[in-house]
């Protein structure tokens, strides 16, 4: 079996090299004719691995275009949307955060949103109206793409290695998780809360978990929060760090089993412009979970672990894995270990909601807000056909077909075209996950009322948004 392992990454070794040489991927312009012909499905090669370029060239250079891309992708943001802190203080995330609140999304000229859902899709379309907040949202460097974390987590002492010398996070931190989040657990729902306030790394995770997992989770626990080598954070020399980085760990993104909406760009998509940006879903209740990845259909949280290892750390490139240091994770027991801890992760508590997933009626008057709000949902709204209660998913993916309002067009280096089937994310404790959209082109549970109320066609008066938003609150 060794021998057959060695054979195996000598050939995928002796592949690399031979890409790495080809004129195609040493410089641009390589290939030929139409599209991408004659360029490698793996993308174009860092100069720094073909021998054009050093470390200390590639970062200075980084590091001197570094303010233009932040200006550019500022720009494109505040063009889209009012950027101001807007909160509702009485409403919180658990620990305390204020939910944002908006709309956010800037409209063309002498436009309201009860006359755009007014008109029809090739009006929109044709007439150019489409909110640009509602286009597609491109990585803050669509052209370089890679992890990227909010600035907020990395200025903590021990998530410095995951700060990137040519590129910062683009979203204000108002319109993110609260960071910490809070940790629940579907085998101690009396605990409440575990997180003791803290992040859970590889140094805090046995004083939070100790005497609450059992041995094996433990372990599995001991692995999300282990450091592997990713694409951009990693001891080669065309990392994005300046300093060696022994990798990113899954609860990095995944920040205490939920999220801190630190981005990415899918990895089974080229060229690079038509890959999607990606905002970290919550692991939040992946229990009762079918669907994996909001654009792969896949069927288990194990596959998803794996193929998180595999591909998304490397953007699909098996030879890129193979220079910086693949993570093979061993299915019958590490990748086991690893989904059940995360089997393990509750929903917040709704203390609002009855048994079957609805509002508890004893708790509202049959005339409040939440009240007539829940009835939109599973009515006029058209939400519940894709959300059904009790966890608000209907394990499914569906092409929602958002290119009827807007012409193809490039933004900051990204193709917004077709988007084609999203997966449907759960609504439990959806007001602890802003921004939303896979993307996270929606900041706030308005603005994402007022893209589902104008793609599905709906008609929503003012008032019915209004509780709509007061029913979404309470899941």
């Amino acid at each position: 079996m060794r021998s057959k392992i060695l054979v195996a990454a000598a050939v995928v070794a002796l592949g690399f090299f031979a890409i790495a040489s080809s004129p195609a991927l040493a410089a641009p312009g390589g290939g030929k004719g139409k599209g991408e012909a004659g360029k490698s499905s793996y993308g174009q090669l860092s100069p720094v691995i073909t021998g054009h370029e050093t470390f200390a060239q590639m970062m200075s250079k980084d590091t001197a275009g570094k303010a233009g891309v932040i200006a550019r992708q500022k720009a494109l943001l505040e063009m889209r949307y009012d950027l101001t802190r807007n909160v509702n203080a009485k409403v919180t995330m658990t620990r305390g955060k204020p939910i944002p609140v908006g709309p956010t999304v800037r409209l063309p000229k002498g436009m309201t949103f009860d006359l755009l859902a007014q008109m029809s899709p090739e009006d929109i379309r044709d007439k150019g109206l489409f909110p640009k907040g509602f286009l597609p949202l491109p990585h803050p460097n669509h052209p370089v793409g890679g992890m990227l974390f909010p600035q907020h987590q990395i200025k903590l002492e021990e998530m410095k290695r995951l700060e990137r010398f040519d590129l910062d996070f683009d979203l204000p931190e108002h319109f993110l998780p609260e960071f910490p989040p809070a940790i629940f657990l579907t085998t101690r729902a009396d605990l409440g809360d575990v997180s003791q306030g803290k992040v859970v790394t590889l140094e805090t995770f046995h004083e939070i978990f100790q005497g609450i997992l059992n041995p094996k989770d433990m372990e599995g626990m001991r692995l999300l929060v282990t450091q592997f080598p990713q694409a951009q954070f990693n001891s080669t020399f065309d990392r994005k760090t300046v300093k060696p980085s022994q990798g990113v760990a899954c609860f990095d993104c995944h920040v205490n089993g939920h999220t801190s909406s630190a981005t990415h760009l899918v990895g089974d998509i080229r060229p690079q412009e038509h890959r999607r940006r990606i905002d970290t879903p919550s692991l939040r209740g992946v229990n009762v979970q079918r669907l994996f990845g909001s654009q792969r259909s896949l069927k288990s949280i194990e596959d998803f672990t794996e193929f998180e290892q595999l591909a998304a750390y490397f953007d699909g490139d098996i030879l890129a894995a193979t220079l910086k240091g693949i993570n093979r994770l061993d299915r019958s027991t590490q990748v086991h270990f690893m989904s059940e801890v995360q089997n393990l992760l509750d929903f917040p508590p709704a203390p609002n909601l009855g048994l079957d997933g609805k509002l508890n009626p004893k708790k509202f008057a049959a005339d409040s807000s939440e009240m007539k709000g829940q009835k939109l949902f599973f009515g006029k709204a058209r939400c519940a056909e894709c959300h059904p209660a009790p966890y608000y998913t209907d394990n499914s993916m569906h092409n929602l077909k958002v290119e009827r309002f807007y012409k193809a067009q490039t933004v900051n280096g990204m193709m917004a075209t077709a988007q084609g089937p999203i997966k449907t994310f759960t609504l439990r404790g959806i007001k602890e996950s802003p921004p939303y959209f896979h993307d996270g082109r929606l900041l706030t549970l308005e603005d994402t009322v007022e893209f589902f109320n104008l793609i599905l066609e709906t008609q929503l008066t003012t008032v019915e948004k209004r509780d709509l938003i007061a029913f979404l609150r309470q899941l």
